[in-house]
């Protein structure tokens, strides 16, 4: 049996991650773990709620049997149970300090529960892990926001997945749920380095990109413990 596990679901990459799931004939389920369910329906889709600061203590077997009519998820439990499943997991939990509301606050979602979600996922047996990092990610930076996102990816290594993707996209077009000005500002004034097809590594990347070819990677054959996707490869990817 192949799973996907989902965190961030709801936000602009994660929703475009789930469509990209949800439309692969490789993954029989795909569980997504959030604070909240999201109204969509799908065959292959079970989704379970939750503090996700408190992860690691979840009774996820049980969450997952009151999503199960008539035992439908009877084999999805069994299969991570007995560890026969394929299982790669998908984060592109983040926010902002604006949104969070402070620096602390901010560390607790973009690297504790980043870090909670791969322990928790490592736990059920996954053996791929895909995370969406941003384009300037450096543990050792003066830039906070970096600094965070770098020192994230440092601590996913020392999970020793199988094949741990580290994706780096550059400023982020799409639908976002929630306005951000500063984003919007750089989107119209870079827009045309999209159109242009300039500056591939540092261009606006579309959130469906993004999405496929974290599931394009998280799909090949490599050797490799660990890898860069940078902004480029990812619109190279998702051609």
């Amino acid at each position: 049996m192949k799973i996907a596990i989902l965190s961030g679901t709801s936000g602009l990459v994660g929703m475009q991650l789930l469509h990209q799931l949800m439309k692969s004939s490789y993954y029989d389920f795909i569980l997504s773990v959030g604070r909240r369910k999201l109204a969509l329906k799908h065959e292959k889709l079970v989704q379970i709620e939750g503090d996700l600061f408190s992860l690691s203590s979840w009774d996820w077997e049980e969450k997952v049997r009151a999503e199960s009519f008539g035992g439908a998820y009877n084999g999805f439990i069994d299969a991570i149970k007995a560890k026969s499943a394929e299982i790669h997991a998908f984060s592109s939990l983040g926010t902002t300090i604006k949104v969070a509301g402070s620096k602390e606050k901010f560390y607790a979602i973009d690297h504790d529960l980043v870090i909670g979600f791969a322990a928790w996922a490592k736990k059920l047996g996954a053996s791929r892990f895909l995370y969406v990092s941003a384009m300037g990610a450096d543990a050792t930076s003066s830039i906070f926001y970096n600094k965070v996102k770098g020192e994230t990816e440092e601590d996913l290594k020392a999970f020793q997945f199988t094949f741990l993707g580290l994706f780096r996209p550059s400023l982020l077009l799409g639908n976002r749920s929630e306005f951000r000005f500063g984003e919007q500002v750089a989107s119209i004034i870079m827009k045309p380095l999209v159109w242009l097809k300039l500056a591939k590594n540092i261009r606006p990347i579309y959130d469906y990109q993004v999405a496929k070819a974290m599931v394009k990677t998280a799909l090949s054959t490599t050797s490799n413990p660990f890898e860069i996707i940078t902004s480029g490869q990812m619109q190279d990817l998702s051609q």
